[in-house]
């Protein structure tokens, strides 16, 4: 999974994002509703002269959620102090990162759900009432004492928002899932990446990138990257629709943004189990990959382009998956 183009993870070679991010609301494509709303929440919020309440943002990854969760940051005044669910192990690693907020700071927690539950315990009165509650000495001579915060706002982003518990998501003020893109709004994530960047992209060409990037501007910055490189070194230095469908082609990624993985995992479903039901396990162990990766990568595009269904029984490739696999679908034929 490491070297896979599209897969919409965030990995190092990533970094570039961070230049590339938009500062503000209007910078910001896609999500309309979203940004519609959370520009009336952050005005009133600024009218009060507090702290915007709590966020959640939830959806699969590489929408934005990061980026969001800046631009609250820019369009409140504030600092943004980042931290990731599974770093924070320890009573001591959330204090630590609590006391150093100032008034009105944007804490950011990503992976937020991946946080142990006796961790959450201490998050619940820091976010209700700005109050922190630690224990210090050892046992026996231990006492509890309370540390009053500044008002802060804390912005969770989970790509697994199931796996919050109740009370945690009870106490976000403002609940946001970001939806995947449409092919026009990546297409202009393209076109703005590229005058960043200072690499001209043909329209045709963006719209093609958009086209194959599975709804996600993360993939469709990326895929714009590599197409640079080819561009570059072996077309005229500009990105056309010719050299956008030769490195698409060179990095095989199809026409629907299908990749090798993808493809094994349909081939697997409709060859190995005719068409399915089958469970998520089994198709796994049958193309090697985790459970996670496939529950939380490869399916939601799959189901999301109808290639596949869940039923209670599993997982069934549908009529769109074997057309597109040219597989005669044997069950349709009675």
């Amino acid at each position: 999974m490491d070297d896979r183009i599209i897969d919409s993870t965030l990995k190092e070679e990533d970094i570039f994002e961070q230049n590339i991010r938009p500062a503000s609301l209007a910078e910001y494509v896609g999500q309309k509703q979203i940004k519609e709303n959370l520009a009336v929440f952050i005005a009133a919020a600024k009218m009060r002269n507090e702290p915007l309440d709590h966020v959640l943002l939830y959806g699969p990854p590489g929408l934005g959620k990061t980026t969001l969760a800046h631009i609250i940051a820019n369009e409140m005044g504030s600092n943004i102090k980042t931290a990731s669910g599974p770093a924070i192990e320890k009573s001591g690693d959330l204090a630590a990162i609590l006391s150093t907020l100032e008034p009105g700071d944007v804490l950011f927690i990503d992976e937020i759900h991946r946080i142990p539950s006796y961790i959450e315990e201490i998050l619940y009165p820091a976010m209700e009432d700005f109050e922190m509650d630690i224990v210090i000495g050892n046992e026996g001579k231990s006492k509890s004492i309370k540390i009053d915060l500044p008002p802060f706002t804390l912005v969770g982003a989970t790509t697994r928002a199931g796996d919050l518990s109740s009370p945690l998501r009870d106490r976000f003020g403002i609940v946001n899932k970001l939806e995947f893109y449409s092919d026009e709004e990546l297409r202009d994530i393209v076109i703005r990446t590229s005058k960043v960047l200072n690499m001209h992209i043909s329209d045709e060409a963006a719209l093609e990138l958009a086209q194959r990037s599975r709804k996600t501007p993360r993939i469709a910055n990326r895929l714009f990257k590599r197409v640079r490189d080819f561009a570059l070194v072996e077309g005229d230095g500009e990105i056309d629709l010719a050299i956008t469908l030769k490195s698409l082609d060179r990095l095989k990624v199809d026409k629907y943004g299908l990749d090798n993985i993808d493809i094994d995992y349909l081939n697997a479903l409709i060859t190995k189990f005719n068409g399915g039901p089958v469970g998520i396990e089994t198709i796994a162990t049958a193309i090697g990959e985790e459970v996670t990766t496939i529950e939380d990568i490869v399916e939601p595009f799959l189901l999301q382009e109808g290639f596949i269904k869940r039923t209670a029984r599993g997982r069934v490739a549908t009529e769109k998956a074997y057309k597109h696999l040219k597989i005669v679908n044997q069950g349709s034929l009675f």
